[in-house]
């Protein structure tokens, strides 16, 4: 049986447990501040032509330490994975991701889906937190009660737990879209523009989970008529 590397007990015994500690700086600021309840939210997704975009928001225990968590980008697949099972299955944290397909992102465009899912995310939480640490920029539909980090995914824990949950929910979304739509090798790219995507869309065209106002979605819907 794995030991999970997830600590609740304070206090830091190394330079390492010190290091990771000031993930914790902007929550424990808007603690200083007296907010109760803290989540992170990260996006996964914005950028492919197939699939949802996925957000996720997370509130994680005060004591809360990890060796590896870090923005989902940095980490291989199987640390994401073990991440993810570790976070989604500890009792004391609070966690919901929230989908917007790919008919939403055309109909509503990907910037206003994306923020469509994080607002779903946090208001998918319970209790609803009292702040919210955002990855990069303010996203207006979240309110005043919240905190844009430039690279948050990577200075803050709950923003790097939302980023990894985001993103491991979204691949295992792309599996099943894959087995839906074989051909395409969404389960190797996840949807990305990737040579192998685009040779696929120049073959097949576009399939329903594909984002046609995406301009090489575009394109090929066009070439082959659909």
């Amino acid at each position: 049986m794995r030991t999970s590397p997830i600590q609740n007990t304070p206090g830091l015994a190394d330079s390492s447990e010190r290091e990771s500690a000031d993930l914790f700086h902007f929550e424990r600021e808007a603690w200083a501040r007296g907010v109760v309840c803290v989540c992170g939210i990260d996006e996964a997704g914005r950028g492919p032509l197939a699939g949802p975009v996925v957000a996720a928001a997370v509130v994680l225990p005060r004591d809360f330490r990890h060796p590896e968590l870090t923005d989902s980008k940095q980490l291989t697949a199987r640390q994401r994975e073990n991440i993810y099972a570790e976070l989604t299955g500890h009792p004391e944290i609070q966690w919901h991701a929230a989908f917007v397909d790919a008919g939403e992102i055309d109909r509503i465009n990907i910037l206003q889906a994306t923020w469509r899912a994080m607002t779903a995310a946090r208001d998918g939480l319970r209790p609803p937190p009292d702040w919210t640490l955002v990855d990069g920029l303010p996203v207006p539909p979240l309110g005043a009660t919240q905190t844009a980090i430039v690279k948050g995914d990577a200075r803050s824990f709950s923003i790097a737990a939302a980023s990894v949950i985001a993103k491991v929910a979204r691949d295992c979304r792309m599996l099943e879209v894959d087995r839906e739509y074989p051909g395409y090798g969404f389960a190797r790219h996840k949807g990305y523009g990737t040579r192998q995507h685009l040779d696929a869309l120049s073959r097949l065209g576009a399939c329903p989970v594909h984002r046609r106002s995406f301009a090489p979605v575009r394109l090929a819907a066009a070439q082959t008529h659909i």
